[in-house]
């Protein structure tokens, strides 16, 4: 038997990953949709939540797809009525509002589900396994892209709440919560901001752990051509590599593990599998790491952005 889901937000995201995962899904069935201007074909549509939610009393989940500014609102309406929510990443636009959202689920006795899609990428558990038994001397974080090819049109980036670079920098960071063998902080971070823009276009990030000499970050959206979502890793073993985004780990050269994108099809399975036991996961520590940068990161300003 599957659960009725609404999807809320049906932009770039829910039409390239969302909306094919729930297809493949045995858990779950697409029942609805909320946007205020867009339509998925042969699906019951809403212009907002408050109206699905009152119509659709057979939704029993919600994913929300929406910008993070606004998804704050929409998860206390769904868990008020009794919903189930799933919440892309990054789950809210400040800690406040994620730790808030934990406390009414628990209250409401519903599941609250924070994504982090890259975690599930085809090798990241078999690089959290491996590292686990090594030594690790240091660590290379480089997640660069291009933010007119990755993000066309999508001023809510620029925008407080909208992160900037951290956007797909928070990817990089919700994979090394959970592949490194322990605790790290943020230590010192530069942040470069457009002078026309709320956001950063990039950042460098320095760590500190009790594990490894050097840890360190470098995000940034001013790359063209073929992005570099990459974690180097400096072992008692050698060098490992996990590349392409989390989808193929490498030591001393060698493939250990690759594989498709499943990742959204698993996060779905997860999602089903919390509301099967009544539980809830919700992990805001790569969050954590974003927050501290925006607190402690020296400021540049540098050129304007435009599209």
């Amino acid at each position: 038997m599957t659960t009725n889901i609404a999807l809320v937000g049906i932009g770039k995201i829910a039409r390239d990953q969302h909306i094919p995962a729930i297809g493949k899904s045995t858990g779950f069935t697409l029942s609805a949709t909320a946007s205020r201007s867009a339509r998925v074909e042969g699906i019951a549509s809403y212009t907002s939540l408050e109206q699905l939610l009152d119509a659709e009393r057979d939704v029993s989940a919600v994913s929300l797809c929406t910008p993070p500014q606004v998804r704050y609102t929409d998860a206390r309406c769904a868990i008020a009525a009794g919903r189930h929510v799933m919440l892309e990443k990054p789950p809210g636009a400040t800690l406040a509002e994620v730790r808030d959202l934990a406390a009414r689920a628990r209250s409401a006795g519903v599941t609250l589900f924070a994504s982090w899609h890259a975690r599930e990428a085809a090798a990241v558990d078999a690089a959290r396994a491996w590292l686990a038994d090594r030594t690790i001397h240091a660590v290379q974080i480089t997640w660069e892209e291009d933010v007119r090819v990755w993000h066309p049109g999508q001023d809510w980036i620029w925008a407080p709440g909208g992160l900037g670079v951290f956007d797909p920098g928070i990817n990089a960071l919700s994979v090394m919560t959970t592949i490194l063998p322990g605790a790290v902080h943020l230590a010192e971070a530069e942040l470069a901001f457009p002078a026309n823009r709320a956001t950063p276009i990039a950042a460098t990030l320095q760590f500190s752990s009790d594990f490894a000499a050097d840890i360190s970050a470098s995000f940034d959206w001013r790359r063209t051509g073929r992005p570099a979502w990459t974690i180097t890793l400096d072992t008692s073993d050698g060098e490992a590599v996990l590349s392409e985004g989390g989808a193929r780990f490498t030591v001393a050269g060698r493939d250990v593990i690759g594989g498709e994108d499943e990742e959204y099809q698993r996060l779905y399975a997860r999602f089903a599998d919390l509301i099967a036991t009544g539980s809830s996961d919700v992990d805001d520590s790569p969050l954590v790491h974003v927050a501290d940068a925006f607190m402690i990161g020296k400021r540049r300003t540098i050129d304007p952005f435009e599209w």
